[in-house]
């Protein structure tokens, strides 16, 4: 057996728990996790059966912690995990599905398969069984400070051209605020304008806040990857720069994945509780609303429709909030099909964007969100995940599809009332 092949069979065993057990033991195999996949949905392959995605998990677990799997085992009867079925399985972890949690939503047992796919990374990574792409990102992330490379000069610029904008200061490093805000590379690459419409909502709403030269990145490849080192040393970046800053609160931005990191596995993986709250951006928009510091004027007369990110709708239990923002600066808003906490995917998240050889399935994938969009016709779609909007803006391009993306804090910074 070769070193990184035992590396990695390792880290699954090291997943496998208390919970895992309980998962693999009373799964009914009643098929229902495929109706909620998109990939399966779309295509019709057994393979992309959420739980057989995990099969290669659920074989170690017989083999080596049940009886059954142990005698079978010694009388050649169960086959051991090889590193060829580690490189057939990669696609199906790392391309057909986003972690969006549909599967696990609606499991009659309870099973959390969104969380066994995360663990099931861990094995894959470590036995260097994972997209190129996703690697490549995870390296630039932890020696750079993002999965883009070297943002430092971009984010200044970006920064700069905001506060000419809007004139208002926007400072880095600056101690004692109420919250330091972090961006996905996402914004600071191809949606800068959230940061001109921040300094406008925070300014009128009296809120005091900084960006962080050390930890301004949001992303966490280590969570898409299946790498604990790397999510652990990403986090604990964020933690550290906002404990030396003594700010109330961490600002995660419009981006799916940076949220559950660092709101949900953060205090986890580094072992403790923050002594400072996390709160999503879309999360303290509607605070500011409910305490009045949050006052539009006008009304956005497009037909206008609300793309949910998974990872902060159904994963983070953000639904209420942007609808009551979306209600305050739109007349015409129409709801989809499936529209909360059982919304389609856009098919990016998870890493899958990234992956280049994953572009076809993501387009088939897509097919199901397109039906949820052509039933209403909007001219627009509006949604709080920078991941989703760039997604959507390449798969609607894919489909000759003429709406257009907006950010949901963009449109809400575009009718403050000025005179409130």
């Amino acid at each position: 057996m070769s070193a990184t092949l035992e590396r990695g069979l390792n880290a699954l065993r090291e997943q496998i728990d208390a919970p895992v057990a309980s998962f693999f033991s009373s799964c009914v195999s009643c098929g229902l996790c495929a109706e909620a996949c998109i990939f399966y949905r779309a295509t019709e392959d057994p393979k992309y059966t959420p739980i057989k995605k995990l099969d290669l998990m659920r074989r170690v677990w017989s083999r080596e912690f049940t009886l059954l799997g142990r005698i079978g085992g010694m009388l050649g009867l169960t086959k051991a995990v090889t590193d060829d079925d580690l490189k057939e399985w990669e696609t199906l972890v790392y391309d057909s599905c986003t972690m969006c949690g549909r599967c696990t939503m609606v499991c009659p047992v309870g099973n959390d398969l969104t969380m066994m796919i995360r663990k099931m990374r861990e094995g894959m990574s470590a036995a260097g069984h994972a997209p190129v792409e996703l690697i490549g990102a995870a390296e630039r992330h932890n020696d750079l400070g993002s999965p883009m490379g070297e943002l430092h000069p971009a984010l200044h610029a970006q920064v700069k051209h905001a506060s000419e904008e809007t004139g208002i200061a926007i400072d880095f490093d600056k101690p004692g605020v109420d919250y330091m805000v972090i961006l996905s590379a996402q914004e600071i690459a191809e949606f800068p304008d959230v940061l001109g419409a921040m300094a406008k909502i925070f300014k009128k709403a009296g809120v005091t806040w900084t960006i962080s030269n050390d930890a301004f990145e949001a992303t966490n490849v280590g969570i898409q990857l299946g790498n604990r080192d790397v999510a652990r040393t990403l986090v604990q970046r964020v933690v550290d720069a906002a404990e030396k800053l003594g700010v109330k609160g961490v600002i995660s931005p419009e981006c799916g994945h940076a949220y559950q990191a660092l709101r949900w596995e953060g205090p986890n993986l580094i072992g403790r509780p923050y002594n400072f709250e996390v709160i999503h951006i879309i999360e303290l928009l509607d605070k500011l609303r409910a305490d009045g510091k949050l006052k539009t004027k006008g009304k956005n007369g497009q037909k206008l429709t609300f793309h949910d990110p998974c990872q902060i709708n159904r994963r983070g239990g953000i639904n209420d909030e942007p609808r009551r923002l979306m209600n305050m600066v739109t007349e015409n808003f129409v709801e989809t099909d499936d529209a909360g906490t059982m919304n389609w995917c856009c098919g990016g998240g998870g890493g899958v964007g990234a992956n280049e050889r994953a572009e076809d399935l993501r387009n088939a994938a897509f097919k199901l969100k397109k039906n949820q969009l052509d039933k209403v016709q909007p001219d627009a779609i509006v949604t709080m995940c920078a991941y989703c909007h760039h997604t959507l803006d390449n798969v609607l391009e894919e489909f000759n599809m003429e709406q257009e993306v907006l950010g949901l804090t963009e449109l809400v910074a575009e009718y403050l009332d000025d005179d409130a």
